[in-house]
């Protein structure tokens, strides 16, 4: 089992350094146009281990020193320890927390919807169980009578994340895009303060909003789009047939689950659009290597 004492200071840094990413401003990272020639960003990865070793190698950061990688949606996995032990993908968070003390301004970690129901309480399930008390089983397992400590830790680690991140060619990543219905009264105070009262985390607030949304539609897209001057948008969130989907003229899906987890690697300083990002998606397959 790993050693509490070493990984607990690396999540601590990790929330630390997020907060401090070059060109933060409130929830959203703009990443400065001298720092980046190119951006991979990964579709839900929930725990899963061999995928990120992947992605890892891919991304191959200390070769590409202008490449930023962004990364979304670690928890609630299908790995569990033995004799009901609970989910392992704790583990993918560890590992994520040293990825970013190793490249603190090139690792981006948006907030995903399973990390926002750590944060709220709110249960999430699957197929009938509660994916956030295996979560905690597993960190139990893991950690033992430091489990409380550590967890406290992952909630100040997911309390530092962007929701959203800027490229220079106005292409945002994000988890997903509120629902077209919320827009009118909306408050993104949360996106540009980065403070989230509770009333933001719960529906009808911005970061739920950004978080659990399933509104692909056009007129949606467009309507978002002006809000947050941006003019592309890369999310995760939805499953997907093929691994990825073209939603709307604005708008591609990234689906990180499944046997072949997709990724974007998109040009950051020139203009595209959502067909040239649909270009650079390529899909990993896990039974290979």
């Amino acid at each position: 089992m790993p050693d509490p004492q070493r990984v607990l200071p690396l999540i601590r840094r990790a929330a630390m350094l997020s907060r401090a990413t070059p060109g933060r401003v409130g929830s959203v990272v703009a990443i400065p146009p001298e720092s980046v020639d190119d951006v991979m960003v990964v579709g839900d990865l929930h725990g899963n281990l061999i995928a990120f070793r992947k992605v890892l190698a891919v991304a191959d950061l200390k070769t590409h020193p202008k490449r930023h990688l962004v990364l979304q949606e670690l928890v609630h996995g299908d790995s569990f320890y033995p004799d009901e032990g609970g989910d392992r993908s704790h583990q993918l968070v560890d590992l994520v927390a040293a990825l970013k003390c190793q490249f603190p301004e090139r690792v981006h970690l948006i907030l995903g919807n399973h990390e926002l129901s750590e944060l709220t309480n709110r249960p999430i399930a699957k197929n009938g169980v509660a994916l956030n008390a295996l979560f905690r089983a597993g960190v139990e397992t893991a950690y033992g009578p430091m489990a409380d400590t550590i967890i406290e830790a992952y909630h100040d680690l997911f309390r530092s994340l962007p929701l959203a991140v800027r490229c220079p060619n106005r292409v945002m990543l994000c988890h997903t895009l509120p629902d077209g219905k919320m827009l009118d009264d909306l408050d993104l105070e949360p996106l540009h303060t980065g403070v989230w009262p509770p009333s933001s985390m719960q529906r009808g607030g911005a970061v739920y909003a950004m978080t659990w949304g399933r509104d692909d539609r056009p007129e949606t897209a467009d309507r978002f789009a002006a809000l947050v001057d941006a003019d592309c948008f890369i999310t995760g969130h939805q499953p997907c047939d093929d691994s990825f989907r073209v939603a709307n003229h604005r708008q591609l899906i990234i689906d990180g689950t499944g046997p072949y987890p997709a990724y974007c690697l998109f040009p950051a300083t020139e203009p595209v659009t959502v067909d040239s990002l649909k270009d650079g998606v390529r899909l990993i397959d896990l039974a290979s290597g």
